[in-house]
């Protein structure tokens, strides 16, 4: 599937009534990008899949970070599906039994990070997944010849804000948890119910995901894409209200794509600046 260049009218979804956003020309045109050139030249870490019985040809990807960004990216175009992670919180009043232990055999009651939101004393322990839109990004495990991939050791942040592309629509969530290996095969594409439900509707559940491949899933560097314990509505009722709270943020952080800036701090080109002193073209106050 390729975005079309047309923008589209915004239209409700179900997860809270929260109208979709239209996708900016610059993330409309880095996802064609992506899909046209049909694999990815800097590939972070490998060997992963995106359905248990699919090609184990899915990457996070590098070709961006000049951007900032990382995402997943499989071979001929390929993208991410949107398998629906149940971990963490339960209950509450957006809990409509989508998420049940029966309908998610590998659901843990704690996220990666449990121990990082429950520091921010923001008045939760754990992410709920009926009301988090939360992004599973990177793989752990110690099962001889597993794949991992670290994140952090890229710059990627817990917590921090994740763009994510689906449909003709940009959502954005946060990077909440970890693919780990208690399956049979390292697996990619995966986020909370309400994002799911976000992008693909109430049809979604802890036994059904999403399984096309072209979810563009961008996770950007640095400390500033992280909200903190102030800069998200972590207590927020449903995934309207929480989504609403990061969106300032995002909106900033996909200002980023196609600028060549890694980071929202400037570099400083230091040797023209060398150069201008000996001039004695320019003073310059350290």
């Amino acid at each position: 599937m390729k975005i079309s260049p047309l923008l589209v009218a915004p239209t409700l979804l179900a997860a809270g009534d929260v109208a979709a956003r239209d996708i900016p020309q610059n993330v409309r045109d880095l996802y064609n990008s992506i899909r046209d050139k049909a694999s990815c030249s800097d590939e972070l870490a490998t060997g992963f899949y995106a359905i248990d019985n699919g090609p184990d040809t899915f990457s996070y990807c590098g070709d961006h970070l000049s951007d900032g960004v990382i995402y997943i990216q499989g071979r001929r175009g390929a993208l991410a599906d949107m398998d629906v992670d149940c971990d963490g919180v339960q209950g509450g009043p957006q809990d409509d039994g989508r998420c049940s232990f029966g309908r998610s055999p590998d659901y843990q009651d704690t996220t990666a990070f449990q121990d990082v939101v429950a520091g921010y004393n923001a008045g939760i322990q754990d992410l709920n997944t009926y009301v988090h839109p939360y992004v599973v990004f990177g793989n752990t495990g110690s099962k001889p010849d597993w794949r991992v991939f670290d994140p952090t050791q890229h710059g990627i942040r817990p917590l921090s804000v994740v763009a994510v592309v689906c449909g003709d629509m940009l959502v954005y969530g946060v990077w909440g948890d970890t693919n780990g290996d208690d399956g049979d095969h390292p697996m990619v594409g995966e986020a909370s119910l309400a994002l799911a439900t976000a992008c693909e509707g109430t049809a979604m559940s802890g036994s059904n995901g999403y399984s096309q491949t072209d979810i563009l899933y961008l996770a950007f560097k640095g400390d500033d894409a992280v909200p903190g314990a102030k800069g998200a509505n972590w207590t927020a009722a449903d995934y309207g209200a929480f989504e609403a709270s990061i969106q300032e943020l995002g909106d900033r952080l996909v200002e980023r794509i196609g600028s060549g800036a890694s980071s929202a701090h400037a570099q400083v080109p230091w040797a023209a600046v060398l150069g201008a002193m000996l001039a004695g073209m320019v003073w310059v106050a350290i």
